[in-house]
């Protein structure tokens, strides 16, 4: 008989598997923690098969460790009993979504869909804590000395959650910060698909550290780039020697050699200069290349050192700025010219340009003009941008007395999911915050009718007193994230009326929890007549036939998305 084990697989064991798959005879079977038997790699048979190409202690080389790093891998391969609970009345759409909001801890969450989302997930992009001292949240407490641990009476959430602020104070402020990153990263990595991407956000503290932990998980070839993200926020107080206005998104592949990013759009970006001179778009006399418009005539001038001609454009080659505005004729130079030792020529000869003229637009900069001509195709994203941040977003939706400090940009998480996914994917955060994420993939679908769908983790962590968010009526950060949903969800719904009835706005809250069923995983050596009493009835009392439902749909690899149909069956209710 094929029985439901009720709980999660562990890394280790599915590990141990594929090195049956390639060295079966370094496997062997021994009794395991549970008096049953499991199966083992037998290291001096491996040893053999790998010769010389094993690492010695004793050797000098280069490797990136920490304290209790060998934890961490620890707890990351370990199986969980964990399951998820639905919550309908949270949810919008419950029946009908492909979406979902998940609240819990995002470590035992990453483990439970692990078995059922494992190369499922496009695309993931996460904001972790930056670890400035302010803004860590901490819950294993097997990484917390006993001196920690007394302090800590008191700090959990009603969740049961430890909350621990990690302040540079702390002698192990970067080690916690990497005992609590690194587990999480490595579960992420089997959730997605071989073509697959992860965008994480970070700042200056930790981003030695994170680039060197994902070389590890993702592996250095799988690194695709890192992005610098322009804030422009301005740094002027005491102390400050250079104004930090940045953040950084490291980009890895699952496999560099399948991974896509898609190019952006069509934009002024992805048009050329004609004139290829050093600064274009700017007023430069010193340079000899000032542009300037003449509005009587609708002539575009480029004052250059060098012979120049007037093109006069027909009807059918009329040519529009990127204000709209209509150009009937414009200067072009003939030959290259020197000015200051520096040569400044055009891209196109004349007679290229007679050809080719009506693939030319003329890019306004203030009161400057520069001819451009379309590139085929459409570019590579850049590892630089500017976008600002998001409290404009929330305060659309919220009002003035937004309930969340330094969400992230709409438009910014818009940009990584158009350049990260396709019009299907399944685009994962498992820091979700204030949801931005979620916001994007809505706005984006409502604009290219993809059909994107996201999941959202968040740990249920309390918003602190004397908040707007808490003054609001919001409890914990999930209360935010899933309103920010509900209200950025109808509001694209609105603006995108013309599409309303293909557009997914909905999502299915799951809340992280103990096993549905009693515990009845022991050795029968360990039995006692209260066991043998819950093995008779073991699914726990608080437990709905639902509940069941979501832990076998886990167990079985059916996506937690899926659409759910209740049958009669002689009497008795089937899904």
């Amino acid at each position: 008989m094929d029985k439901l084990k009720m709980q999660c697989p562990d890394a280790a064991s599915e590990n141990v598997a594929k090195v049956a798959a390639l060295f079966p005879h370094c496997v062997i079977e021994q009794i395991g923690k549970n008096g049953k038997p499991e199966l083992a790699i037998d290291f001096d048979k491996l040893r053999i098969e790998l010769g010389d190409k094993i690492a010695e202690d004793t050797r000098e080389r280069y490797q990136f460790t920490w304290p209790q790093k060998r934890l961490a891998l620890d707890l990351a391969n370990k199986s969980t009993n964990m399951t998820l609970r639905p919550v309908r009345e949270g949810s919008v759409d419950f029946d009908n979504t492909e979406n979902l909001y998940i609240e819990g801890d995002n470590l035992e969450v990453l483990k439970v869909l692990r078995n059922t989302y494992r190369g499922k997930v496009k695309m993931i992009y996460i904001d972790p804590p930056y670890n400035t001292g302010k803004d860590f949240v901490y819950k294993d407490n097997r990484y917390l000395t006993q001196e920690q641990m007394d302090k800590l009476e008191g700090k959990f959430d009603e969740y049961g959650n430890v909350l621990l602020l990690n302040t540079d104070a702390n002698g192990r402020f970067h080690t916690d910060w990497l005992n609590f990153i690194y587990p999480r990263l490595k579960v992420a990595r089997d959730l997605l698909s071989e073509d697959g991407v992860i965008f994480v956000s970070i700042g200056d503290t930790e981003l030695c550290n994170l680039q060197k932990s994902c070389n590890e998980i993702f592996g250095e070839v799988n690194f695709i780039g890192k992005l610098t993200i322009i804030t422009g926020a301005n740094q002027a107080g005491e102390g400050v020697l250079i104004q930090k206005n940045v953040e950084y998104t490291l980009v890895y592949g699952k496999s560099i050699a399948q991974s896509i990013i898609n190019r952006v759009d069509k934009t002024e970006e992805s048009w050329r200069n004609l004139n290829d001179s050093p600064t274009p778009l700017i007023t430069r006399p010193d340079m000899g290349y000032t542009l300037y418009y003449n509005p009587e005539n609708n002539d575009i001038v480029p004052k250059m050192d060098y012979n120049k001609k007037l093109i006069s454009l027909n009807e059918e080659s009329q040519v529009y700025t990127n204000d709209n505005s209509l150009i009937q004729k414009v200067y072009i130079p003939i030959r290259p010219g020197m000015r200051n030792g520096i040569l400044h020529r055009w891209r196109w000869n004349l007679k290229t340009f007679k050809e080719r003229k009506g693939e030319v637009a003329m890019f306004k900069t203030n009161d400057n003009y520069m001819p451009k001509f379309q590139q085929s195709g459409y570019n590579p994203p850049k590892n630089y941008q500017h976008f600002s941040g998001g409290a404009s977003d929330l305060k659309a939706l919220f009002g003035e007395n937004i309930p969340f400090d330094y969400p992230k940009g709409v438009s910014f998480l818009q940009y990584l999911v158009n350049i990260g996914s396709d019009k299907n994917s399944i685009i994962l955060d498992f820091f979700s915050g204030s949801s931005t994420t979620a916001h994007a993939v809505m706005k984006l679908n409502a604009e290219d009718g993809g059909t994107r769908k996201f999941i959202m983790v968040q740990l249920a962590e309390a918003t602190r007193k004397d908040t707007e968010a808490r003054r609001a009526g919001y409890k914990t950060i999930c209360e935010i994230g899933e309103e920010r949903i509900r209200r950025a969800g109808l509001n694209i719904k609105d603006e995108a009326y013309n599409m309303a009835g293909d557009l997914d706005i909905g999502f299915r809250v799951l809340k992280l929890d103990t096993s549905n069923m009693k515990d009845v995983f022991y050795n029968p050596s360990c039995f006692t007549n209260q066991a043998l009493d819950d093995a008779v009835d073991n699914v726990k009392s608080d437990r709905s036939s639902e509940d069941l439902l979501f832990q076998i749909m886990l167990e079985r690899k059916i996506l937690l998305s899926a659409k759910i149909e209740l049958l009669d069956v002689n009497g008795h209710i089937a899904y």
